[in-house]
């Protein structure tokens, strides 16, 4: 059963954003993500203060092609993400990625409608709340995600460390053991500011339970890099490629912008980053 509920999971997903509120009627909610963060209408909110993101020899399990990303799930080592919107202590349960076909798409939050070539999605979950991760996910307040921007320019000497193993995990479903240890700390911008709003997941099954912060400063990543992410391929090796028109590359992994509805973005400046 567990293994037909995956199938029918990833076939639900396949099919795109438009059809998933049929399957999952939480994606036509009023809180959903991602959004465009139009910069004039932003509230800055003397409320808030820096991110604080701290990590020690996090330990990732596996890399693994999901079929619509890249996913490093986190098994060990230490982190605390506080600070900020946040009240209580989130610790990182896995990272992923979204890009686009080329530089010119790629980020799932646009800000004032111009996309950047990919985003990185750290993935929190509140410990003080709940036991575990998946009884976080659903929960209103059970998730924190950091959106760090990429853009081309020099290669990324964390990110590496994912880059160079994915040619072992091209197609969908395979995985591969890391051996490296992870300082998710230098994916974060040496700029704190940050918009900060009430949001959901960004794939099914969507769950309304996220608070997002997202950086205003890119990182910047190889062209190379950003090629590697771009090689995956969406189908099983035991498949046929797919004869659409992206011929089963993992392009455009994204979601497009919803509606923000009600929601205030809140933002943050990072004073030192001033100076």
């Amino acid at each position: 059963y567990i293994y037909i509920y995956i199938y029918i999971y990833i076939y639900i997903v396949s099919l795109g954003p438009a059809t998933w509120h049929k399957h999952f009627p939480v994606a036509a909610g009023t809180r959903q993500s991602p959004i465009d963060i139009k910069i004039d209408a932003c509230k800055s909110d003397g409320g808030l203060s820096k991110v604080k993101a701290t990590y020690a020899d996090v330990a990732v399990s596996t890399l693994q092609n999901t079929g619509s990303s890249w996913k490093a799930q986190v098994s060990g080592g230490k982190s605390s993400l506080t600070g900020g919107p946040l009240g209580e202590e989130f610790v990182l349960e896995q990272f992923h990625c979204h890009w686009g076909k080329s530089d010119k798409s790629g980020s799932e939050h646009t800000v004032d409608g111009t996309m950047y070539p990919a985003e990185l999605h750290l993935v929190h979950w509140n410990k003080d709340k709940f036991k575990s991760f998946a009884e976080a996910a659903a929960a209103d307040n059970g998730l924190t995600v950091l959106g760090i921007f990429l853009k081309a320019g020099k290669e990324h000497s964390e990110l590496k460390k994912i880059s160079k193993l994915l040619p072992f995990i091209k197609f969908k479903g395979q995985s591969i053991t890391v051996l490296d240890t992870f300082q998710p700390d230098l994916f974060l911008p040496s700029d704190g500011s940050y918009w900060t709003y009430p949001g959901s997941l960004t794939t099914p099954p969507c769950y309304e339970s996220v608070n997002w912060i997202v950086f205003h400063q890119p990182i910047e990543v190889s062209e190379e890099q950003l090629n590697a992410f771009r090689n995956m391929k969406s189908y099983h090796p035991c498949e046929e490629c797919p004869k659409d028109e992206l011929h089963g590359c993992m392009f455009e992994n994204y979601r497009p912008p919803c509606p923000l509805n009600e929601r205030t973005i809140r933002v943050y400046k990072d004073s030192k980053a001033e100076e």
